[in-house]
């Protein structure tokens, strides 16, 4: 496994690799790998001949600057677990690679930005789509893989690679939980032991309220999740929203859609977690 840190070194590693004759299956990341991470990297790593992984803290997507500082990092980890994993090259720039100057690109994804994470965090999806075009367009990846619970930033990036006309495939991989539920993130490792004790109930409520579908409507759900995460002292709600799968925008009633997801936001302490659940999905 090579570690590379700069985009020349990374082109000419790709061209070592014989990048013209080989699948090159990508995944992003920003470091502090969990479990899902690796999932993500195994599968890409079966799936092409070329696995490339980048861990970059990327600041243009942090509107709070104490969440940029207190994000995770564990490079040496992180690595180990990768060559574990069987990915090919790392890439790790440094801010200065990735932006030598300020990157002054506005993106417009219409209504699917301006909803939930859009809403409670301005400016995150611009920064995201900001780094995410620079990286495909170093490793130029046949397909780039993200996991289900970043739900919302999983339909920017589709949005991004159609607005630029992008060929990459764009595979999306299930959640993955601890055993308790909770679905995993770096940030978990910042709950506090009596914050993460509490914070499987969010995954178990969302659990629950798939029994409310054609039994209680879209705005009881909504309600009833919204007073249960209000009974557990260390939470805060930012938000619960039952919308569309495909257009993220909130719908009025079970028959509104065939694919419809509820979407969380809870600070537990102070540590923003963020889930979904899938109500219903067309065959």
């Amino acid at each position: 496994m090579q570690i590379i840190h700069t985009t020349a070194e990374l082109r000419n590693a790709l061209a070592a690799y014989g990048k013209t004759h080989a699948e090159v299956g990508f995944v992003p990341t920003m470091g502090a790998l969990h479990e899902g991470h690796i999932q993500l990297v195994t599968r890409c790593a079966h799936e092409n001949n070329l696995c490339v992984v980048s861990i970059f803290v990327n600041p243009t997507q942090f509107n709070d600057p104490n969440d940029l500082t207190n994000y995770p990092r564990t490079p040496e980890k992180d690595c180990a677990l990768l060559e574990k994993a069987g990915c090919d090259l790392v890439f790790m720039p440094s801010v200065e690679e990735m932006y030598p100057s300020p990157d002054t690109r506005v993106f417009d994804f219409g209504s699917l930005a301006t909803v939930m994470e859009g809403n409670a965090r301005p400016g995150h999806f611009n920064g995201v789509a900001q780094i995410v075009s620079k990286l495909f367009d170093s490793v130029q990846p046949n397909r780039a893989y993200f996991g289900e619970k970043d739900f919302q930033q999983l339909a920017i990036i589709r949005e991004l690679v159609r607005q630029q006309a992008s060929s990459i495939e764009i595979v999306a991989c299930p959640i993955v939980r601890e055993a308790d539920g909770l679905a995993m993130s770096s940030r978990n490792r910042r709950l506090s032991p009596e914050e993460r004790e509490k914070a499987n109930q969010i995954a178990a409520l969302l659990f629950k309220s798939r029994t409310f579908v054609g039994n209680k409507t879209i705005q009881e759900t909504i309600q009833w999740i919204t007073d249960e995460l209000g009974k557990v002292p260390v939470f805060r709600l930012d938000y619960f929203e039952i919308v569309d799968g495909k257009t993220l925008q909130p719908i009025e009633s079970w028959d509104a859609s065939e694919y419809i997801v509820g979407c969380v936001a809870v600070f537990c302490g102070k540590v923003r977690l963020i889930d979904n659940i899938e109500y219903k999905h067309a065959n």
